[in-house]
């Protein structure tokens, strides 16, 4: 698959918005040149979860952007998602791309070396490495130094997004780590302007992984 997919990847989250205005952020988001989209449900039961996932794929397939499910293997089959991304606290790698199968994306959070190594050869596709900055929507997560995501870049050979705290203001940052591209959650969700905004974060991310 092309690591073009990478480049602009947003992580829901519903914070207060009602679920119009959610699916319509993500919309707009979409519509203004997100490549990947994660729905990120850590509160929500196994049936409001599924029907939120529905709905979401309908708008993801609208625009041709493959949606990933945050940790819920069951939720990805069940809407046949693009993929799922699991964390350090969630499934074996290897259990979930065993359930998944060899067709489907397998993220794999990664904050270390060894994570990273570890993701690769169970068969990861990809890595978010972070939180490369202090994140609102996971405040008690430790960050990872730009020198551990340039070690981590320069010995995997597998696609990555650094994610957390990322916003138009440290986005250059970034830039000379490897990443392939960036993963966000409140910069676009929260976003007075969300079009404008992924537009020009889409554009920032260009021209720091080209």
């Amino acid at each position: 698959m092309k690591t073009d997919i990478y480049t602009l990847y947003l992580v829901t989250d519903r914070f207060d918005y009602t679920d119009d205005e959610f699916f319509s952020i993500i919309e707009e988001a979409c519509q203004a040149g997100v490549t990947l989209v994660q729905l990120r449900e850590k509160k929500a039961t196994t049936n409001r979860f599924f029907h939120l996932a529905q709905k979401v794929k309908t708008i993801t397939d609208k625009y041709d952007v493959p949606l990933i499910i945050n940790d819920r293997v069951d939720i990805c089959l069940a809407v046949d998602a693009a993929g799922v991304h699991i964390g350090d606290d969630e499934l074996p790698i290897d259990v979930a791309r065993s359930l998944i199968g060899p067709n489907k994306l397998l993220g794999v959070s990664a904050d270390t070396l060894e994570r990273a190594n570890e993701a690769q050869q169970l068969g990861a596709d990809y890595l978010g490495i972070g939180a490369v900055f202090p994140s609102s929507t996971k405040a008690d997560c430790e960050t990872v130094s730009l020198d551990t995501v340039r070690q981590i870049n320069d010995r995997s050979a597998l696609p990555s997004v650094a994610i957390g705290g990322i916003n138009q203001d440290n986005i250059i940052q970034l830039e000379k780590t490897g990443i392939t591209g960036i993963s966000l959650v409140s910069a676009i969700m929260q976003a007075d302007n969300v079009s404008e905004t992924t537009g020009q974060l889409l554009q920032q991310v260009r021209a720091i992984t080209s």
